[in-house]
């Protein structure tokens, strides 16, 4: 199993120097980040709204370290929402935060993330978007479960990410299938351990259908976050069973990936969406797309013995 190897490499510097210097990495890295800055984000914005997609946006960088740091990722996002908000494109993007860069893991993190992510949260409001809060390893989930309600109470349009391979996971989407909630549900890409989490593939995706079905039973707006081609199968018969006009869920997909279906599901009616990130610090973001599909990591490895 190369994956749980990869994912104790994205937290490995020695890994990180190694990756960032070889020859092949920037032609990987450039398929799944899509810039560095908001300039260069923009047009892919604006070329997948010309295509029928929408985007949930991701300013990389969760690894800080100090109380500074915190701030400066709040403020590329509010950044990056004055630009939408000039250009008019709002209503065609999201944004997506995880909350460790907003200082969860610091002293105090808890208040600090909430304290950073309520105006960003405000600002997308303003501009007539949203903010959806990524999951990240189980020992986070309390306290983003915890921010996610009280976001929700002033914006209640709020959204959050649950993660199929964790055992908690069923549990959770009873309680976040409500009216007005908006919930994503991916397989998971940290490295968790047997007494919290599924390891076997199989039972990851049996996992996820469960899931994605209590989703759309509910009240609430189920975001499915996968690429695989049986999952989405699936889903589409799990909504049509649950009485579900096309409007009512939508299909997330990260750049970069099957970016053919991106465009088929929205020719056939979907809401799609693709979760673009960006930024300087891509190096645990890269890491994690490598860890969930052995072809990632193959291209990746092609690459560098071919610019080598």
């Amino acid at each position: 199993m190369l994956g749980p190897v990869i994912l104790a490499a994205s937290r490995s510097d020695r890994m990180r120097r190694f990756v960032s210097a070889a020859p092949g990495t920037k032609q990987v890295v450039d398929r799944f980040i899509a810039g560095e800055t908001v300039d260069q984000v923009i047009p892919i914005v604006k070329d997948a709204a010309a295509k029928g997609l929408e985007v949930t946006l991701d300013v990389v960088g969760e690894d800080i370290t100090t109380v500074e740091q915190s701030y400066a990722a709040r403020d590329a996002y509010l950044e990056l929402i004055e630009r939408l908000k000039e250009l008019g494109l709002g209503e065609r993007a999201e944004m997506s935060v995880k909350l460790s860069m907003f200082g969860q893991a610091l002293e105090g993190g808890h208040e600090l993330a909430l304290a950073n992510v309520r105006p960003v949260v405000e600002a997308a409001a303003a501009i007539g978007t949203t903010v959806t809060l990524d999951a990240e390893d189980h020992t986070t989930l309390d306290s983003m479960f915890a921010i996610h309600e009280e976001l929700r109470k002033d914006f209640p349009q709020t959204g959050c990410v649950i993660q199929a391979y964790l055992f908690r996971t069923e549990d959770d989407a009873r309680r976040l299938a409500a009216a007005g909630s908006r919930v994503r549900i991916v397989k998971g890409a940290y490295k968790e351990p047997a007494s919290v989490a599924y390891q076997d593939k199989a039972e990851i995706d049996k996992a996820f259908v469960r899931i994605v079905r209590i989703l759309m039973a509910g009240e609430g707006y189920p975001m499915i976050g996968s690429h695989d081609p049986r999952l989405i199968a699936i889903t589409q018969e799990l909504a049509r069973q649950a009485g579900r006009k096309l409007d009512e869920y939508e299909f997330q997909m990260l750049y970069g990936i099957r970016g053919d279906e991106h465009v088929r599901l929205a020719a056939e009616g979907h809401r799609m969406r693709v979760y673009t990130a960006y930024g300087t610090d891509w190096y645990g973001y890269f890491m994690r797309r490598l860890a969930e599909k052995p072809a990632n990591l193959l291209f990746f490895l092609r690459s560098m013995i071919t610019k080598g």
